[in-house]
């Protein structure tokens, strides 16, 4: 299995994240519903269903952190990370997603599959930016900073190591970045 991570920055009302969205290349070899659904639950992912695809909207999560799994097929997301990043995800792959990074499905095979699953089978709100005023967007946004992080990955079940050692806040390490460009120069 290889892992991809993207990271992100605030970005008009779209809160994104300090974590990096983590992308499991052929993470559950073969696919299937039930087959995702069982790894996810192991690692106390659940809340799951399964769906031919995701809203062909873009729509962020304030209230839990979310994984994807496609089951069957393949599926592009456009994902407000790097600055509006697409990803292609065929059968097996798994995304890692935390709560605030702004995603939609553009494309996708006849036959798209895919699975969801929620730490600790949280609840999820669907947000779209065109919809937020300031206030909402400072609600989802302290949500959002209240959220733990999950104990375990849902595909590997170890901790998640490239969130716990993710910088402080989704300034990302620019500052001490700023900071050591300033005494260089």
């Amino acid at each position: 299995m290889k892992t991809e991570a993207y990271g992100s920055r605030p970005e008009g009302r779209i809160p994104n994240s300090r974590f990096p969205l983590l992308v499991h290349r052929d993470a559950i070899p073969g696919g299937g519903a039930d087959a995702i659904k069982a790894r996810f639950r192991e690692n106390c992912w659940s809340n799951n269903w399964e769906y031919p695809g995701i809203y062909r909207y873009a729509h962020f999560h304030s209230t839990s952190h979310e994984c994807l799994g496609c089951a069957g097929g393949w599926m592009e997301f456009s994902l407000s990370v790097e600055g509006w990043t697409r990803v292609r995800l065929g059968v097996g792959d798994v995304i890692v997603m935390p709560a605030g990074v702004s995603h939609e499905m553009v494309d996708c095979s006849d036959d798209i599959m895919m699975v969801g699953g929620y730490p600790d089978g949280r609840d999820w709100d669907n947000i779209q930016e065109r919809f937020l005023t300031d206030e909402l967007f400072r609600q989802a946004a302290k949500r959002i900073m209240m959220l733990p992080i999950p104990p375990r990955d849902p595909v590997t079940g170890e901790a998640l190591h490239q969130w716990l050692d993710a910088p402080s806040s989704v300034d990302g390490g620019w500052n001490d970045f700023r900071d050591g460009l300033d005494a260089t120069s």
